[in-house]
């Protein structure tokens, strides 16, 4: 099937407390909107790699092949809705390159958006949260680097990227935002500005954002 056929597939990385999420929400929201408003034949689809992970493993183990497996099927996803008319935002770590390679052989319309932060701000973001949104740990910094500095065993704690592994860039990711310079609502005007370049219809539909 040629390019042409398939939609795009946007992956949102970067570290855990980065802003990924919000922004890959907000850009969401706001397209939908659009859709809604302009009546366009076009459908868009937030994956989420936590919601992913849960329905394939609801007994995790938190292993490298677990993780490996999880990746591989929210890429999967991603792919499959863009073989079947639907434009597909994905919102997940992605920390090891090769997930993200994957997804550049899998999904013939790609486009990798990192959200860099750096860890000390990511730090400050994630122990500000209320423990149980959205399932995320309050303290996962602080319990990652506990365990790393006492060798405790911590209860549902897998490796945590920025901590227990570095997040490897990709050399030419297609957009990268800095979230540690804008307020949430900017970073989605701009994240949406940078898309508009790779799907003018859907990302820019009423000229302006």
């Amino acid at each position: 099937m040629s390019n042409e056929k398939h939609e795009l597939v946007v992956w949102f990385c970067g570290l855990p407390g980065s802003g990924k999420t919000t922004i890959a929400r907000g850009v969401c929201e706001n397209v939908t909107r659009k859709i809604k408003e302009t009546g366009i034949n076009r459908i868009l689809a937030l994956v989420q790699m936590d919601a992913i992970r849960k329905l394939i493993f609801p007994n995790p183990s938190y292993s490298d092949e677990e993780r490996d497996a999880a990746y591989r099927s929210f890429v999967l996803i991603g792919s499959f809705l863009s073989a079947n008319s639907t434009a597909s935002l994905l919102d997940g770590v992605g920390h090891k390159k090769v997930w993200r390679d994957f997804a550049r052989r899998e999904c013939p319309r790609f486009v990798e958006v990192y959200v860099k932060c750096p860890i000390e701000i990511c730090i400050q973001r994630e122990t500000s949260r209320v423990n149980g949104t959205d399932g995320i740990r309050r303290k996962l910094y602080f319990d990652a680097s506990e365990r790393l500095r006492t060798g405790k065993r911590i209860e549902g704690l897998g490796k945590v990227p920025g901590v227990d592994e570095i997040f490897e860039e990709s050399p030419a990711p297609e957009i990268v935002i800095d979230s540690s310079k804008d307020e949430p609502l900017a970073l989605i005007s701009k994240t949406l500005t940078k898309l508009s370049r790779f799907d003018p219809e859907l990302f820019y539909i009423d000229g302006k954002n």
